[in-house]
């Protein structure tokens, strides 16, 4: 691209693209950064209880602010910033965007590419479940560091809190949040630049904790600590939470306005406040108050901040951690409208919140799973603690997944050489795996949790893939090929009404059921016939100039295939309206759209395969109406059904 000539104007396009792009890294830092950047609250604070398991001293603190520093440096910044937020799929991030890329690098759907991509979505809905409950939690315990406040605000009473806090952030997801989103940038960076401050404030205390820097004492503690030293890394996991966020919401800012948020001020606010809270750590060991503390007991964020400021500094900890909740539950709305498009999961209802903004959308049924499953943990762990000990499984599992398929990427789609590829992946896998590991450990105390969630997503996702394909190879069975029908049309023409019908199908090859069932209960065609068929691409989004291929059958009917990326909402109408076709007008008062529906009922198995046909029968019974996923008027629809066994 050629670089602008410099006249008068070129000064005001400059400056309004350094605006947009301070707009995007400032709506990042609520959106990508709510996560990560809450992790504080409780990052250091696990790693410490871990680490309280033998003697902690001087040694213990320097070892845990290395490690943290280093995981934030490798995982987080080497890692997404500087290598996975390459593999973008058309702009877009995130887990099963991956998947795809990695899938079209192979040359079409994989075994291995779709279970690696269905442990990873599994365990981001464990994510999403775990983050509000621990990130509201830990922000309302802070109240008990209030002096004037400790003897009321008891654990129940904290519980109350949050609960009121979380159940009133689902409820209000319905209404969108277009109106309220504007703030969370502002809100995020004021919440960034407290926790630089409050780090700067502790550091001069102790300012050899610079030393941290050094790698070998992470190393070291590491090597000299055994178990324990595992149990804090897996703690240590904890301060990394969120960063698969970078990835997955790259087409919501793109790249550069993430990275530059995560470069010039997130990054730098975390090490800061980390390091701080190291140097804090250590001048409470060095007093007379530190000798013999319980350590684990004590909450170092809040008790950092000088008691005037710390009901403020609740506040704005509550309302980030919010923010952060809502980022994860709008994550999780979107990822499961990619899978429903890719097949993954069947047709959930899909309400749109913003009428400018297309990726603001309302999913109730993901919405009210979400918040059952949050208030569930809160009732179980009743405690941000003992909620750490289950996050750190579902964040790692999720990072060892995304780092995996990126090595099907850079071998199969950037064509790197297998030791180029090992150079850089294997090391980055083998972070990833030790920190999976060491939260493995946590598996009986709380780690169980995201692998019943994750699991729980996996069944449903397996079983809808299953029964359908299933329920595919059945309908293929007993379909008439198009063109057989078509020649038998011209043997024996039917009686014409005016107007034109538009049959859905799974398979242009195939007789629509819709079409042969009109026929056989009705006896007329129309005079303009559309045999439509709807795709999902690979890739996010596909250009209106790709969006249809159309097919001349005979003077009667027309074959058409739509496409739309699995970020889109197919909506066929429109689509079609679009088209301009001279035989083939679509008038929407004189246009009805014929469905299938499939009854699906239970076959003979027994077992595991009944448990999974009962299932099966459950989701699709569940499913939306196809004139909803198609965005068709519902004045305009008419259904043949069909029953199917399986």
């Amino acid at each position: 691209m050629n670089a602008p000539a410099t006249h008068p104007g070129s000064g005001t396009s400059a400056h309004g693209g350094r605006k947009r792009y301070l707009g995007l890294m400032l709506g990042s830092m609520g959106v990508v950064f709510g996560d990560i950047g809450t992790s504080p609250l409780y990052g250091f604070q696990g790693a410490v209880t871990a680490a309280a398991h033998g003697a902690v001293g001087p040694g213990e603190i320097f070892g845990i602010t290395s490690l943290i520093i280093w995981a934030l440096l490798i995982v987080v910044t080497i890692k997404y910033v500087l290598f996975i937020m390459r593999a973008d799929n058309h702009g877009e991030g995130g887990i099963l965007s991956l998947m795809a890329l990695a899938q079209g690098a192979l040359g079409g759907r994989t075994r291995v590419v779709l279970i690696l991509g269905i442990i990873g979505a599994a365990m981001f809905y464990g994510d999403a479940i775990i983050t509000p409950a621990i990130s509201v939690l830990s922000a309302i315990e802070g109240l008990s560091a209030v002096p004037s406040l400790a003897h009321a605000i008891t654990p129940p009473i904290e519980i109350s809190i949050a609960l009121t806090l979380l159940i009133g952030l689902f409820t209000a997801q319905s209404r969108g949040t277009a109106k309220v989103a504007t703030w969370f940038g502002p809100i995020c960076l004021v919440w960034f630049v407290a926790i630089a401050v409050l780090g700067l404030m502790h550091i001069p205390n102790e300012p050899q904790i610079l030393m941290a820097f050094l790698p070998t004492y992470g190393l070291t503690f590491l090597v000299h600590h055994g178990l324990i030293g595992m149990l804090v890394l897996g703690a240590v996991s904890l301060t990394i939470t969120g960063a698969e966020a970078l990835y997955a919401d790259m087409g919501h800012f793109g790249a550069k306005p993430i990275q530059g948020a995560w470069v010039l001020v997130v990054f730098p606010a975390l090490l800061i406040n980390y390091l701080g809270q190291g140097a804090f750590a250590l001048h409470f060991l060095a007093s007379p108050a530190g000798h013999g503390a319980d350590l684990s007991a004590e909450n170092w964020f809040f008790l950092m901040v000088p008691e005037v400021l710390r009901i403020p500094m609740v506040i704005l900890a509550a309302a980030a951690t919010i923010i952060a909740s809502q980022a994860v539950i709008s994550g999780a709305y979107s990822m499961s409208n990619s899978a429903m498009q890719m097949g993954l999961l069947p047709r959930l209802a899909v309400r749109r919140t913003s009428e400018t903004e297309a990726g603001q959308i309302y999913m109730p049924t993901v919405n009210l799973l979400l918040m059952l499953g949050v208030i569930l943990l809160v009732g179980i762990f009743k405690n941000s603690g003992a909620l750490q000990d289950a996050y750190g499984l579902a964040v790692t599992g999720t990072m060892s997944v995304t780092t995996a398929l990126t090595a099907v990427v850079v071998r199969k789609l950037w064509n790197w050489s297998l030791p180029r590829t090992a150079l850089v992946v294997a090391p980055l896998l083998a972070v990833d795996l030790a920190f999976f590991s060491a939260n493995m450990l946590k598996l009986l105390t709380g780690g169980w949790v995201p692998l019943v969630l994750g699991g729980a997503v996996a069944l449903v996702i397996m079983t809808w893939m299953r029964g359908s394909a299933i329920v595919n190879a059945k309908v293929r069975r007993d379909r008439i090929p198009l063109a057989d029908f078509l020649a038998s049309l011209a043997r024996r023409p039917r009686p014409r009404v005016s107007g034109t019908a538009v049959y859905l199908t799974a398979d242009l090859e195939l007789t629509p059921s819709a079409l042969l069932h009109n026929l056989k209960h009705n006896g007329v065609l129309h005079a303009r016939n559309a045999i439509v068929a709807v795709r999902t691409t690979d890739e996010p989004r596909v250009a209106d100039d790709a969006r249809a291929v159309v097919e001349t059958l005979n003077d009667l009917f027309v074959g058409i295939t739509l496409s739309f990326g699995f970020m889109e909402r197919p909506d066929v109408p429109t689509a079609l309206g679009k088209l301009n076709l001279a035989n083939l007008p679509l008038n929407p008062m004189n246009t009805s759209y014929f469905l299938g529906r499939r009854t699906v009922v239970r076959g003979v198995h027994r077992g595991f395969r009944r448990l999974q046909d009962l299932l099966f029968i459950a989701l699709s019974r569940n499913s939306v109406d196809p004139s909803d996923v198609f965005a068709i008027p519902p004045g305009r629809v008419v259904e043949m059904g069909t029953q199917v066994a399986v």
